[in-house]
């Protein structure tokens, strides 16, 4: 199975720690969380990956060739050196690697014991467009999820920004995201050639009632992109 690691964040919220050190690179107890996620992500079925870089690019890309080697996992790099496209435009690049079946989508910066496999499985058996994993935790955005598990609108609670792409009023939940995706190939039906954020596609793919939520409030889920979140997954782990 395929799937991409997105890992060309700047890395500013970490300050001094990530000027040198691409996140992907940061080292979590001896083992790199570009490792440890091409651990997880090869034990679960997922082991043709792809990873897409710009701050630090070449180092990031000199670890890859070695833990591809090392780990005996597929990866090819997506090189946004020039222009860093965001989430959405990052994804569009690269959507002929993906050909015709569902593929996992990682944000480089995070460490958790979700079960990928499970989700993918889901994510078939709904016959879903997008299957977003979401957590109940706190943060500023979330997403907005109806009674049956389909998103159904997206909420910056900072801001005080609803957008809601539903008829009629219904009971929603506000449940923020792990940064961690299933899309069904249909998804690039709602994009194009450019730079934007994933978020504005799937909010056009709630349109068709196909955009589902997985969620996983047990186990772990840890951010390390600023220091203190980073010393937190060390202990934790």
């Amino acid at each position: 199975m395929k799937a991409m690691i997105m890992a060309a964040g700047l890395g500013t919220r970490l300050g001094e720690i990530g000027k040198d050190t691409p996140k992907v690179l940061l080292d979590i107890n001896g083992i790199t969380v570009l490792e440890r996620i091409l651990l997880k992500l090869d034990s679960h079925g997922f082991n043709d990956i792809i990873i897409n870089v710009h701050h630090l690019a070449g180092k990031i890309m000199e670890a890859a060739k070695e833990l591809q080697e090392k780990l005996n996992v597929k990866i090819s790099i997506s090189d946004e050196t020039g222009e860093l496209l965001e989430t959405g435009g990052g994804i569009y690049r690269v959507r002929d690697f993906f050909a015709e079946k569902p593929f996992l989508v990682y944000n480089g910066d995070i460490l958790t014991d979700l079960n990928l496999e499970k989700m993918y499985e889901y994510h078939k058996r709904k016959g879903a467009i997008a299957t977003i994993a979401l957590r109940n935790r706190k943060g500023n955005r979330a997403f907005l999820v109806d009674d049956e598990g389909v998103i159904r609108g997206w909420t910056n609670r900072e801001n005080n920004i609803d957008i809601i792409t539903v008829e009629k009023p219904m009971n929603l939940h506000e449940l923020p995201s792990m940064a961690i995706s299933v899309y069904d190939p249909g998804i690039f039906d709602f994009m194009e050639k450019g730079k934007y954020t994933m978020t504005s596609i799937i909010l056009k793919a709630t349109t068709t009632g196909r955009v589902i939520a997985f969620r996983y409030d047990r186990g772990y889920w840890v951010d390390i992109g600023t220091p203190e979140q980073l010393e937190n997954a060390r202990q934790l782990l």
